[in-house]
């Protein structure tokens, strides 16, 4: 495969990108040179999950995003941004306190910028009218202008833009797309425009790339598309009402590279909701008038865009190849400052950190992984996760978050602080870990009964002193030490693998053979590990209680070569009855 030519300011090689179990964007190839591209889709096609993912602010599954010839990938939005990739997302995102002139201060660069803030009030000179207005003053058209504007200030090279048109006037819109126009003409500036007005998506560029569930389905000439009104409404659906469904389907174009497959039908065809709107308890069925007012007519795509087969991918972990990032996780919502507290000691002692954010309010989230995202990995759904109700709420975001860790690994460790909520949270994810991860739980619970936080994995609990509420000289200290413990272990760990793979020409690890007794066993267990230990590793376990899984969770870890089970006191009390029972997967491991 031949390098990608670092003259393409945006090249993006087989992209995927998942909300949890969701498929968003599949394998997308999409390259732009030079000024304009128009991206243009129906609802819920993967424009924005693409954007996203662009800039930073979503995890590629796999796939590469070049930009000016460095990998995107792994890199955080703020390391992006400062490559020179500017983003304008949908909604503004706009302060409402702020004035215009404060917005604008705040995104000045560092002064060999292009872009000054009296070259952006001469392009819209009605921002130098408003300069001294906050943001919940101006009109739709106005935010989307100042928007615009903060992200130039930045000086791009590249600037992304989700549909900067929805919403606003008619005159406005013409505004936005003859700036458009001009910045495309200009030639400083590559943009990457989501569009959903087809006029204003042919009218700044010159190509138009057209996304269908999840995938690029063509690019083509924008003139091309803007006066074939058939394919607009075939792809794009523009200009379809409720009488289409009478009209003919035109004729299906044989596939002859199918096979013989039949091909799909290509006219309108009507989708019914029975519940038009959310139902509640209280909500009565919908009646047909109803249900046929909310209808809606779509076309089914021909087969020639559906034709080729997914590839199977391998799912990109959220870190860079051999960087696995310590995961910081917790409630965001209540103990925001303090896991940002430990996040950045973790960063300025040089290991890769990413916070997770677990909380169950539904709030917007600032976390490198938003709660959403750890949600969509629950069995039942995010749903199940936001459901108002404390209890359900943390059991269902435990098994999402145990599930999202399992399919991330590698982990280079997980920490996190919190009550004896938090720590039902994460400890879980924790034991769910192989056995040699660092973890680390920093919480009010850990001077209690700890077995069920801990069980038979390797977890290092701290006691908080004070409840993880605020930072104060008490709480700075212990998360501090949390932080600075954590940080040892990955450091003396990673050392530890590089010096085993230097030294694994010269020498060879025995193999782990893990034995169980009690009482009466001892001598023979003596005995075994007398004739095995020259040729094997011994690790030898109680088998009752807590020994016995802390051996079964080697087993699962793949730790260990084999087991030897001489004891089964524990399978006695199971049976018959005694002090020390096992439990009914006593042998689950080693079967």
């Amino acid at each position: 495969m031949a390098e990608p030519r670092v003259n393409n300011l945006l090249e993006i090689r087989g992209l995927n990108v998942l909300y949890g179990r969701s498929h968003a964007v599949q394998g997308v190839d999409l390259t732009l040179a030079h000024g304009v591209l128009s991206l243009v889709g129906r609802n819920g096609m993967g424009k924005t999950t693409l954007c996203k993912s662009i800039v930073g602010l979503l995890p590629a599954a796999s796939g590469s995003i070049r930009f000016m010839g460095e990998e995107l990938v792994g890199r955080t939005p703020a390391e992006i941004a400062r490559l020179g990739l500017g983003y304008v997302p949908q909604g503004r995102r706009l302060w409402p306190s702020l004035s215009v002139d404060e917005h604008l201060r705040l995104a000045v660069g560092n002064g060999r910028s292009q872009w000054t803030m009296a070259r952006i009030y001469d392009a819209f000179p009605r921002l130098a009218e408003r300069r001294g207005h906050r943001g919940n003053q101006l009109s739709g058209g106005e935010q989307q202008m100042l928007a615009i504007s903060r992200a130039l200030l930045l000086n791009p090279r590249l600037l992304i833009m989700d549909e900067p048109t929805e919403g606003l006037a008619p005159v406005i819109v013409e505004q936005v797309e003859q700036m458009l126009i001009n910045l495309g003409e200009q030639g400083d500036i590559g943009v990457l425009v989501v569009e959903q007005n087809i006029g204003v998506a042919t009218a700044i560029a010159e190509k138009v790339a057209i996304m269908i569930n999840g995938r690029i389905n063509r690019i083509m000439e924008a003139a091309r598309l803007e006066a074939d009104r058939e394919l607009q409404q075939r792809l794009l659906g523009v200009g379809q009402h409720g009488e289409v469904e009478s009209a003919e389907a035109p004729a299906a174009t044989p596939n002859h590279e199918a096979g013989g497959r039949s091909a799909k039908p290509r006219g309108p065809f009507r989708v019914y909701l029975s519940n038009p709107s959310t139902p509640t308890r209280w909500s009565l069925p919908a009646s047909v008038a109803q249900i046929e007012a909310a209808a809606r007519t779509r076309t089914a795509l021909p087969e020639a865009s559906v034709d080729v087969a997914s590839p199977a991918v391998d799912l990109r972990p959220i870190h860079r190849a051999g960087v696995a990032p310590v995961i910081v996780a917790g409630t965001l919502d209540t103990k925001g400052n303090e896991l940002r507290f430990i996040r950045d000691q973790i960063a300025v002692a040089g290991v890769r950190v990413t916070l997770v954010d677990l909380s169950t309010s539904g709030a917007p989230s600032p976390a490198d992984v938003p709660p959403h995202h750890v949600a969509a990995y629950c069995r039942r759904g995010p749903s199940a996760v936001f459901t108002g109700e404390r209890g359900a709420a943390i059991t269902a975001m435990a098994e999402a978050f145990e599930t999202w860790i399992r399919q991330h690994e590698p982990i280079g460790g997980l920490i996190s602080a919190g009550g004896s909520g938090g720590s039902s949270l994460v400890a879980p994810a924790m034991r769910a870990l192989p056995i040699g991860v660092p973890k680390v739980l920093i919480s009010s619970v850990a001077s209690g009964n700890v077995a069920p936080y801990v069980g038979p994995a390797d977890i290092m609990m701290l006691y908080s002193v004070t409840d993880v509420a605020g930072l104060n000289s008490v709480t700075r200290q212990v998360l501090a030490n949390g932080a600075a413990a954590i940080v040892g272990m990955v450091k003396a760990r990673a050392a530890e693998t590089t010096g085993r793979d230097r030294g694994s020409a010269r020498r060879k690890d025995r193999p782990a053979i893990g034995l169980t007794m009690f009482g009466v066993t001892t001598p023979c267990v003596d005995a075994l590990v007398h004739m095995l230990e020259g040729d094997f590793e011994c690790l030898v376990f109680h088998a009752t209680g807590v020994g016995g899984q802390s051996m079964e969770k080697l087993v699962d870890s793949g730790a260990l070569a084999g087991v030897i089970d001489i004891t089964t006191t524990e399978v006695c009390d199971l049976l018959l009855g005694g002090v020390l029972p096992a439990t009914e997967d006593r042998f689950g491991a080693i079967a």
